[in-house]
């Protein structure tokens, strides 16, 4: 079971009523309250028969008088993420969060120690995962992102018909977790489909891996970092994490030949010329490796091995899980990437970003953080100044950008 869903959801009709989204969201609220009253007093029961006890389900639903509609929206418009594959790492691997990540290993050194020793998986791993899940924590304090898992859930059961069973299973297992005690109701909060916390796992990923390091009594990943690091840990080492090796390497291709599919031992890509991008002998080349080039033959290329397979247990995503492993190696020191990703301008620092967007919002095109991370708000922000001052609509955040705003 991944720590949270990570496959995209599409859209699906309403489970209650036969009505479509659009008429829930523009019905009157009487009429969306009493329908969705009727499903609370319903699956009262169905928790009963899964040993919720009354008293933690009224508890729990207590400030659930309605569903959220944003979770609807959110829901039905969670698009298959199509940006260049450039994009998604430089808004995950860049100088800010590898600057944190080490302040982190500074700051949370005995604990990640301790966890280290217990589980065997690398700290540096853990604190990538741990940036990638919630920036180290910050997303948590957001309330815009963080929503009541309880009411995020059930109204994914209600009126969510192709996610309505995911979502009753999982708000059945945040139901034991309230019960359980491990967090109380007002406390209890998560991303709108429901992952919660530091490292963000859903309700029957928690209660399959949740840890008390911390020896509270309470496996805490909202407040508790240890509990967050250590239950990301438990996941990696229960799922086959191999102690003392890395999840890949990054490789150089000789020039025109194909390469077959599947794994083979690192030895066996060396004899056909795949050769590490730094120079060095791979460290265990009995071991068996995966190639993938996610940016084509002419960006760069992994062998990856066991370790990688284990962080998409994580999410199933090969993004996702070279991202954890990138982030984790240059949080560790050894390094960025040899060759870099095909992008079609000259990339800016982490800090240049920063900048970009504080240009572009003092000229009145942008009006969001000033986070360095450039979603469709920032593009967006880029291309109306690319039209009015006469440069390629592209949205990408790229130094010619940046000059004209210097310049202006």
């Amino acid at each position: 079971m991944p720590a949270r869903k990570s496959a995209t959801f599409f859209a699906g009709t309403l489970a209650a009523a036969g009505l479509s989204l659009s008429v829930m969201l523009t019905a009157a609220p009487a009429m969306a309250d009493a329908g969705f009253k009727n499903w609370v007093a319903q699956f009262r029961s169905t928790a009963a028969q899964s040993g919720i006890s009354g008293t933690t389900f009224d508890r729990a639903f207590r400030n659930v008088r309605d569903i959220d509609p944003e979770v609807l929206e959110k829901a039905r418009y969670q698009p298959e993420f199509t940006a260049p594959v450039w994009d998604y790492f430089d808004n995950r691997v860049h100088e800010q969060s590898v600057a944190t990540g080490r302040a982190m290993a500074r700051k949370w050194k005995p604990w990640l120690d301790r966890i280290e020793a217990r589980y065997g998986v690398d700290r540096h791993i853990l604190l990538a995962i741990w940036s990638m899940e919630s920036n180290y924590g910050e997303i948590l304090k957001n309330d815009k992102v963080m929503r009541n898992v309880v009411r995020s859930l059930a109204t994914l059961a209600y009126a969510d018909q192709r996610r309505a069973k995911f979502a009753r299973t999982q708000l059945i297992a945040a139901l034991k977790i309230l019960q359980r005690g491990d967090i109380d109701e007002s406390h209890l909060t998560g991303s709108w489909a429901g992952a919660m916390g530091h490292t963000q796992f859903i309700p029957t990923s928690y209660q399959a891996y949740a840890v008390d390091i911390d020896g509270n009594g309470r496996r805490d990943i909202w407040n508790s970092i240890p509990d967050a690091l250590a239950t990301a840990a438990n996941l990696l080492h229960k799922n086959g994490w191999q102690t003392g090796k890395t999840w890949g390497y990054e490789v150089t291709l000789p020039q025109g030949r194909k390469f077959p599919g599947g794994s083979m031992s690192l030895g066996k890509w060396e004899q056909i010329g795949v050769t590490r991008a730094r120079g060095k002998p791979f460290s265990h080349p009995s071991d068996k490796a995966e190639l993938k080039a996610l940016d084509g033959r002419s960006g760069p290329a992994f062998l990856m091995t066991r370790n990688f397979f284990v962080i998409k247990r994580y999410n199933n995503a090969d993004k996702y899980a070279l991202a954890v492993g990138l982030l984790a190696d240059e949080i560790a020191g050894y390094g960025g990437l040899v060759q870099d990703w095909n992008r079609p301008f000259t990339k800016l620092s982490f800090e240049e970003k920063q900048e970009l967007q504080q240009r572009l919002s003092a000229y009145g095109y942008y009006d969001g953080k000033l986070d360095g991370k450039i979603g469709e708000g920032s593009r967006a922000a880029i291309r109306a100044f690319q039209a009015k001052a006469g440069l390629t609509q592209d949205g990408h955040p790229s130094m010619e950008v940046l000059s004209t705003l210097r310049n202006r």
